[in-house]
């Protein structure tokens, strides 16, 4: 499996945004991101409230996903359940490190830690 992560790694994809694609377009919060190392769909993780980046793999099928926090650039393989390391992806590759995370500011609830999936 780890031979055809390559297949599913496009390094010349840019992230969608910021942050959370379905998020910021419904009013949600997150509190890590993740970003599709296929398309560059930036989604929220698995303790955010609505992980979005597992329901991305869902619908497209596609895989890897990679951290987009400032920091981290490791991979993660939903087939396998397994992180890994592999290429840069193409710039930005983190959210902007004055984005607070949980975010967007101004969305996180009070009692968001009461909120995460853990």
């Amino acid at each position: 499996m780890a031979e055809d992560r390559a297949v599913w790694i496009d390094s010349t994809v840019p992230p969608s945004g910021t942050g959370c694609k379905e998020c910021l377009e419904s009013g949600g919060w997150w509190f890590h991101l993740r970003r599709c190392a296929t398309c560059g769909h930036v989604g929220c993780c698995d303790s955010s409230p609505s992980q979005h980046a597992t329901a991305h793999f869902h619908a497209t099928g596609h895989p890897i996903m990679q951290s987009f926090e400032p920091g981290e650039d490791w991979y993660y393989d939903y087939r396998s359940g397994k992180m890994f390391s592999g290429p840069a992806l193409a710039a930005p590759d983190a959210r902007p490190e004055d984005q607070p995370a949980p975010g967007p500011e101004g969305r996180v609830p009070a009692d968001w830690r009461d909120k995460l999936h853990r």
